[in-house]
């Protein structure tokens, strides 16, 4: 057979690539696996009693924000993960800021607050189950985000896992928040940061057998 003949027959029929795929795959899983996990919070734990007074709180609002742009930092670097040969770069800033501020602003809260109330912000009356209600919450998420990532073409598996792992997390913190009736800055910074960072170990420990395509 002819190179011309070979080359025809193997591009005859050939279905056209769909770019747009990768996208509508990724918003499908973040869809329902925020479904999911909304749905396992209100089975388990219920929505705070006061959540429609706290609408009205500024600080409510603030409290969502710390995870929600956890989450858009993280799928920030994950797109840049799941295409290989691109740089990360400045996309890690997206995950690095959020975490940067609730530091410093529960730094500046302990500094400011009597020596007798530090600990009690900074461990809240739940800190014993926290981390571990936000990691159980993050489950549905991960599964639906690792199907997602599967089927595109990730090269950093361990990396493109952990990542993954923290957009898990991270949604998971901003449904967990509904419920959760901890107001204090540095409880926030300590306990819901570990809750995100359990999906994040596991997807580190897991990536190359979970991603492997």
């Amino acid at each position: 057979m002819k190179t011309d003949d070979l080359i025809e027959m193997m591009s005859t029929n050939v279905a056209p690539v769909d770019l747009r795929l990768p996208l509508r795959r990724m918003v499908q899983a973040l869809s329902l696996g925020s479904a999911c996990s909304l749905a396992l919070m209100l089975l388990i734990y219920g929505l705070r009693a006061d959540l429609a007074l706290m609408m009205g709180v500024p600080l409510f609002w603030a409290k969502l924000a710390f995870p929600a742009a956890m989450a858009a930092g993280s799928l920030l670097v994950l797109r840049r993960l799941l295409r290989p040969g691109l740089r990360v770069g400045r996309n890690w800033l997206g995950i690095a800021a959020p975490g940067l501020t609730v530091w410093i602003a529960s730094a500046v809260v302990l500094a400011g607050a009597p020596v007798a109330e530090r600990l009690p912000l900074l461990m809240g009356f739940s800190w014993r189950s926290c981390p571990f209600n936000i990691a159980l919450l993050s489950l549905p998420l991960c599964v639906t985000i690792v199907w997602a990532v599967r089927a595109m073409a990730p090269t950093r598996l361990r990396l493109t896992g952990a990542v993954a792992g923290l957009l898990a997390g991270s949604i998971a913190t901003v449904v967990y928040c509904l419920h959760c009736p901890e107001m204090g800055v540095p409880f926030w910074g300590l306990w819901y940061f570990l809750g995100i960072l359990i999906p994040a170990a596991a997807g580190l420990c897991l990536g190359p057998r979970l991603l492997r395509w």
